[in-house]
């Protein structure tokens, strides 16, 4: 993709999704990075049938300890690799209150030595609870970057570090989510949805869908 098209390509993304917003269900920031932690090779909505209990009643790191191990496997265990995430989650909630007083940390290296929580992870606090104009590549960033050429790359960080290169500063904040969700509902996986697509006509992909 052309560098001069991708002001339009976010623009056309923007028109289309105006407010874009985490699809993650959470009250504050302790809530979200356990949420993102939990999402991992899970869906969102998977997530938030978990939480959405879970979280009525633990809302910070100490009260997620009181909770316990054991419990906490019984209120996820319908997300995969529930025993591992629960390890990191009653992990990362102790770390939080040894070292930051119980408060979510705001820098790629601090939250990035908390258990469970890698690069991605770290993106996605630092950018939804914090503003900060990071873009965490998932599966359908990785997706979306690779074939409408946006922002090729081989793995994520390289797709990440093209992103941050090529995004215009002012679609810079939200283009994680104009990104994730464009993944999710039109450039799918398997069938894209070419035809409706607001960027059809800016996309590289040689392999674009038609109609029937």
């Amino acid at each position: 993709m052309k560098t001069a098209v991708i002001p339009e390509f976010f623009a056309r993304l923007k028109k289309a999704m105006p407010e874009p917003e985490t699809e993650l269900e959470y009250d504050n920031v302790y809530q979200l990075l356990v949420a993102v932690v939990l999402s991992a090779q899970a869906t969102d909505v998977g997530v938030n049938r978990a939480t959405g209990p879970l979280f009525k009643f633990v809302k910070t790191p100490a009260q997620m300890v009181a909770l316990g191990e054991a419990k906490l496997v019984d209120h996820i265990k319908t997300i995969g690799l529930f025993r591992n995430k629960a390890k990191n989650v009653i992990a990362l909630s102790h770390l939080l209150l040894d070292r930051h007083g119980g408060e979510v940390p705001r820098t790629h290296e601090e939250l990035e030595a908390l258990p469970g929580v890698g690069r991605k992870t770290a993106n996605v606090v630092m950018n939804v609870a914090y503003g900060e104009a990071t873009i965490a590549v998932d599966t359908h960033i990785f997706r979306v970057g690779n074939r409408t050429g946006l922002a090729p790359g081989k793995n994520p960080l390289q797709v990440e570090l093209k992103l941050l290169k090529r995004v215009p500063a002012e679609y810079k904040l939200h283009a994680h989510h104009w990104l994730i969700l464009h993944g999710r509902y039109t450039c799918k996986a398997r069938t894209p949805l070419c035809p409706a697509c607001v960027v059809n006509d800016l996309c590289t992909f040689k392999g674009k869908t038609v109609e029937a």
